[in-house]
């Protein structure tokens, strides 16, 4: 399965070593117009890194030297840091252009290219091998397009071995990006690795090849985007500002197709056999006229559409089976996933014929799927689009993304039987134009062959019992080290002061603590965490707090961007906290949370590690700082995220989790206005599997957010957390502080007072925020300011819980969209819609600050947090997790 496993990098060329016969019918395509060329690119250009003349592939493309025109920017050819070389002793596989020669270099190189404005395949070749006693092993770089990072310490050799071929064996990469109008220059730099200190750079070949506008991306002009697996609601349009990655490209059912084969954009489309699960059936139909009157007839080679796989015509097996295909990617990215599809079995030709459900990572995309519904009628190609996003994962570098079709019942269609003929999986770069993903680890080398023992004879009948008399004695010794190995760790654990679920920070030499399993969260050093942070360099900071700074870092190697959290030496709240932040959110995992990436507890110091958030608290889009205005319908949306993410820590964590202190500057945003409810230092987790049963507690929260009924009778539910998120909806609807001490009138002072008596009097519509004036459908408001004052009940079991404030939201939404009229949602009939909860794991940031005054914690925002010890005295504290001068992450 050599070349099956080599196309999960889209391998060029598949072992074409042509033949005069084969070169000839390549040359003559064009009279068969299933290979025809149905697009012809504004730019075609193909270049022979290192070499110094042009030279002709065998498949008849011609690839010129980069010197001749000189493609090599002005600074590098003063400079001459690079130099070409020929590749000793090339393997026949790799015996043709461009893997024949290298340009390589120790330090930085870049190509320029003066190209049309418009969207560009990429491809970068790579011949991992000698040139000039640089040893292959040793290549680790980075490569960036424009703004755009495509590789980042990338090695070759280790790619090419993780494919299960030979290091001698070729491999390129393919991405798609947009080249802006009043740019119109295409840089390609190359740029060694800082390890090892002998790291270098090298590439044998690149293509830049113009591709129809819009053939991946959204056009400007469409009012919907692509379905967004698990958020339907909230489709995502793939947008010039986004780069692409090229995962995996199939034909499904049908033999490979080279890129001279290709619609005239020279992509490689490899066949499936290395992924499906369940073979299925292989229908081939070369007997019609494929009809691209749905689809451009560049979108895909007509061979795509002539082949595919079914599930054949066993009703009974496939009811109890689905076709699955499951595809490596990289953790943590979004991926655009494009299914073709054409109807060609000539008894598959009216709706409901063929009717099947397709799922994608385990989600359901399309519950009735019918390619005749979609075309219009057999013969007919027809591609459907879904964005599906791959969490980062249990220190997994790559997950499978499955793709999994089921026959719908027979009573909804007359072949139980399902249906694909092609597949592409695109990486969508994230919001800081990152495409990189992590190295493949090393393929261990093969194990050497045991030596061959002697044959028994009658002589040797005692040797097994003899064997298993000492594999006894073996096992008695080793358990007896083991036992003695535990005890002592165990004694210097306590010695140490950390028992099982401690994290107090102490000063050590060496890291102290105990270390959390490796699947939930990871322990960095603090070599590491300075390295991150470039030694805490003070530019690097993204706010700070009672507790200490929070930089913005980057670790392995640059490829993930993060928050750090950096706890003042000495806090005592502060490592309680950290402890509670730890053991909370290393179990948890959803969309709507923030996530965990590691922790140092090393040398005296206490530090959390998030990833990154780019658009920061909510607080920052509402009010207080130079952000535009959300409309209305964004602020709807993170509404019912958060929500969600209560609803979870509620009801569906392991055990109900009270977060206790929720505000709009713990709930963060990332690049795609994900809302995530972050900051665990206060919570607490009730073990009582009844719903609202009250912990005896400390009062802690912040002014203005907190439950009345927790602050008098010191009696905590989730509850209290539906009290502080209804604050939050004031918020969001008002953009106004939760406390205003400058308020000219006493009522003004406090929000949710203020939102009360005007809610009472029929006057809400004057304190919104002006921004939204106008812009709210009055059932939608009635509806959000229902909930909100629900919410804010005095007594707390008379507030709703989680799954009815988010269900709520979403109606709000829905009649914001008008999708929806006259349905009740108070009283014992309301049907509440349970959504995909499914945990998966989302970015992480940071919030506001905090400034100790005494008595009380002043937060930055106007609040306040303290914690009382029984009475109605004040005792001073600083939230952990606040942070101050948020604006910029």
């Amino acid at each position: 399965m050599k070349n099956t496993s080599r196309s999960r990098t889209i391998l060029y060329f598949n072992n074409m070593i042509l033949t005069p016969l084969y070169l000839l019918f390549l040359l003559t395509t064009s009279l068969f117009p299933i290979f025809c060329n149905s697009y012809t690119p504004t730019e075609n250009i193909t270049v022979a890194c290192g070499s110094s003349d042009n030279t002709t592939a065998p498949d008849g493309r011609e690839w010129v030297a980069d010197i001749v025109p000189n493609y090599l920017s002005l600074l590098e050819q003063k400079h001459n840091s690079s130099i070409p070389s020929p590749a000793q002793r090339p393997s026949p596989q790799a015996s043709f252009v461009p893997y024949l020669k290298a340009r390589i270099s120790l330090s930085d190189f870049t190509y320029v290219f003066s190209v049309t404005a418009g969207q560009k395949f990429i491809r970068l070749h790579f011949y991992p091998y000698i040139y000039q006693n640089f040893d292959p092993s040793k290549a680790f770089f980075s490569v960036k397009a424009n703004k755009f990072i495509l590789l980042n310490n990338f090695s070759a050799s280790l790619t090419a071995a993780s494919l299960g071929s030979e290091s001698s064996d070729y491999l390129f990469k393919e991405f798609c990006i947009n080249i802006e109008d009043e740019d119109q220059t295409l840089n390609l730099t190359f740029t060694p690795s800082s390890t090892p200190s002998d790291a270098h750079a090298f590439i044998n070949g690149i293509e830049i090849v113009s591709m129809p506008t819009n053939l991946y991306y959204t056009p400007a002009e469409a009012q919907d985007g692509i379905t967004f697996i698990g958020y339907e609601q909230t489709p995502i349009r793939i947008e010039n500002n986004t780069a692409l990655e090229t995962v995996h490209r199939l034909n499904v059912g049908g033999s490979e197709i080279s890129p001279v084969e290709d619609t005239g954009m020279f992509r490689s489309w490899n066949d499936d056999s290395g992924y499906v699960s369940n073979i299925g059936a292989l229908p081939v139909n070369h007997s019609f006229e494929v009809l691209f009157t749905k689809v451009p007839n560049y979108t895909a080679p007509a061979q795509v559409y002539m082949t595919a796989r079914s599930m054949g015509n066993n009703k009974t097996v496939n009811k109890n089976y689905n076709l699955t295909w499951n595809l490596p990617v990289d953790s943590g990215f979004t991926y655009l996933v494009r299914l073709h599809f054409c109807e060609f079995q000539v008894e598959v030709t009216k709706q409901s014929d063929r009717e099947f459900t397709i799922f994608i990572a385990d989600k359901t995309a399309e519950p009735q799927a019918d390619v005749i519904v979609w075309a219009g009628r057999n013969h007919v190609p027809f591609c459907r689009d879904y964005a599906v996003m791959v969490s980062q994962g249990r220190d997994q570098k790559k997950q499978n993304l499955s793709i999994a079709l089921h026959p719908n019942p027979e009573s909804t269609t007359v072949y139980s039987d399902a249906i694909l003929n092609g597949v592409e999986v695109f990486k969508l770069s994230d919001y800081s134009g990152n495409l990189a993903g992590l190295n493949p680890d090393p393929v261990p080398p093969p194990a050497s062959p045991s030596t061959p023992q002697p044959a028994n004879t009658g002589k040797q009948k005692t040797t097994p019992v003899a064997a298993v008399v000492g594999g006894v004695l073996s096992g008695v010794v080793a358990l007896c080290v083991l036992a003695l190995l535990i005890f002592r760790q165990r004694r210097r654990d306590k010695e140490s002061g950390f028992g099982k679920s401690s994290y107090t920070a102490k000063k050590h030499d060496k890291m102290s603590g105990p270390l959390l399993p490796s699947d939930l969260c990871r322990r960095f050093s603090f070599a590491e965490i300075k390295t991150a942070t470039d030694n805490f360099n003070g530019d690097l900071i993204i706010g700070r707090g009672g507790f200490g700074d929070v930089y913005k870092g980057c670790t392995d190697d640059g490829t993930t961007q993060v928050a750090i959290k950096r706890l003042k030496q000495g806090s005592q709240q502060g490592a309680h906290e950290f402890e509670t932040e730890i053991e909370m959110l290393s179990q948890l995992r959803h969309l709507h949370l923030v996530s965990l990436i590691g922790y140092c507890n090393d040398e005296g110091e206490m530090i959390l590690v998030y990833e990154y958030m780019s658009r920061g608290t909510l607080r920052d889009h509402l009010y207080g700082s130079d952000y535009p205005s959300l409309p209305w319908k964004r602020r709807l949306e993170i509404c019912i995220g958060s929500a969600r993410g209560l609803k979870y820590l509620h009801d569906d964590a392991k055990h109900r989790i009270i977060h206790r202190d929720v505000k709009t500057t713990n709930i963060l945003l990332d690049d795609k206005w994900v809302a995530k409810v972050s900051d665990f230092g206060l919570s607490k987790a009730n073990s009582n599997l009844a719903a609202n049963t009250a912990i005896s507690t400390v009062v802690k929260g912040s002014f203005g957010y907190l439950d009345p009924e927790y602050f008098r009778r010191q009696r905590l539910t989730e509850k209290s957390d539906v009290y502080s998120f209804g604050v939050v909806l004031l918020e969001v609807l008002c953009a106004k502080s939760p406390v205003n001490r400058t308020a000219l009138e006493r009522d003004q002072v406090s929000l949710a007072a203020w939102a009360r008596k005007c809610y009472q009097n029929g006057t809400l519509d004057q304190i919104i925020d002006p921004h939204l004036s106008g812009k709210i459908e009055p059932e939608c408001l009635k509806r959000f300011a229902e909930i909100a004052m629900k919410c804010l009940d005095d007594e707390g079991t008379k507030r709703p819980p989680m799954n009815e404030v988010a269900w709520t939201l979403e109606f709000a939404l829905e009649l914001q969209e008008g999708k929806k009229e006259g349905i009740k949602t108070d009283g014992a009939d309301v049907e509440f819609k349970e959504r995909d909860l499914n945990c998966q794991i989302g970015p992480v940031g940071s919030d506001d600050g905090q400034v100790s005054t005494s008595g009380v914690t002043m937060t930055s925002d106007g609040g306040t947090s303290f914690t009382t010890d029984g009475s109605d005295k004040m005792s001073s504290g600083a939230v952990f997790s606040e942070i101050m001068n948020t604006s910029g992450r």
